[in-house]
């Protein structure tokens, strides 16, 4: 059970997501996340932060019996968010106060018809002020799916957002490999500055021009 003595970082199944427990009776705030309803813990026992929100998600839309349609619209919050760098801004800047963050972002899931299980969602991440950790929530909610339907999870990062044919080739070389049922996560790293990082389980594969450029330095001080 969660501690009511204390804030919690995440909203409790049944009483919607903007219920959240904001109650303190300490002189000082209690750092609560590693503490999250019971019903999520179930889901996602000894997660991190990102697989505690999409454990609550994926409980929540369970519930209300949109999980499919859940599911539909944070892979296409992923794709937005990678395809936007003004939303991307709005997401990691420091700057920008809560309420403002929170009014913005809900405009922009209204524009783009984003049900409400979703809004509300982004809501309680904004207020809580996560809206920076949005893109890996979304991942992990994705792999928690994936998990759940017995597929396996490729976590693809890449400087600018892959286009159509890129991604059919990318899934062609993953068949190839042996990962013929593969759920493909995409994430958009700029600081990669070309090619990809492919992390399946264990495996990493990185072909990105960061990572041979410092290949590249390396061998040139082990020259000297």
């Amino acid at each position: 059970m969660l501690d009511a003595r204390c804030r919690s970082d995440l909203p409790l199944r049944g009483q919607g997501w903007p219920a959240l427990f904001h109650v303190r009776v300490h002189a000082r705030p209690i750092d609560m996340e590693s503490h999250v309803a019971s019903e999520a813990t179930t889901i996602a026992s000894g997660g991190g932060l990102t697989d505690r929100y999409a454990a609550a998600l994926y409980a929540h839309a369970d519930d209300i019996d949109a999980l499919d349609a859940v599911v539909a619209e944070m892979e296409a919050l992923g794709r937005l968010i990678d395809a936007s760098s003004d939303l991307r801004r709005l997401l990691e800047s420091p700057l920008i106060d809560v309420v403002t963050a929170t009014k913005a972002a809900m405009a922009v899931l209204e524009g783009y018809g984003f049900g409400k299980a979703v809004r509300d969602f982004v809501g309680v991440i904004a207020a809580n002020r996560r809206l920076r950790a949005l893109r890996e929530i979304v991942n992990a909610f994705a792999s928690l799916v994936a998990e759940r339907r017995g597929i396996t999870s490729a976590h693809v990062a890449s400087a600018q957002p892959l286009n159509d044919v890129q991604r059919t080739q990318l899934r062609a070389r993953l068949i190839e490999a042996g990962y013929s049922n593969v759920n493909i996560l995409e994430q958009v790293e700029p600081d990669l500055l070309g090619g990809l990082v492919v992390r399946i389980g264990a495996r990493l594969y990185d072909t990105s021009l960061k990572s041979r450029l410092q290949r590249l330095q390396y061998a040139m001080k082990g020259a000297a």
